[in-house]
């Protein structure tokens, strides 16, 4: 399950003790999707693209202007 943490400007999953993460910048009207990070042993099960589908949910929900530094997320625009 994909937690928001807006104090920290990132969306999370918790697994086995170990933390994946999409974070992000918001600068006015726009958010910048500025990294993924998967931990080794849970690649390869989608959680990435879970995070991600669901920061993009957000920032359209939020009329956001989205961009990706990530080369990951821009996969997705």
């Amino acid at each position: 399950m994909v937690e928001h943490q807006p104090d920290q400007a990132r969306f999370i999953i918790e697994q086995y003790g170990h933390t994946c993460v999409l974070e992000y910048v918001i600068t006015g009207a726009n958010v910048d999707f500025t990294r993924t990070y998967v931990p080794f042993r849970l690649r390869g099960k989608g959680l990435a693209e879970e995070l991600v589908r669901v920061g993009l949910d957000w920032a359209n929900e939020k009329q956001l202007t989205i961009k990706a530094s990530c080369w990951y997320v821009a996969k997705f625009l």
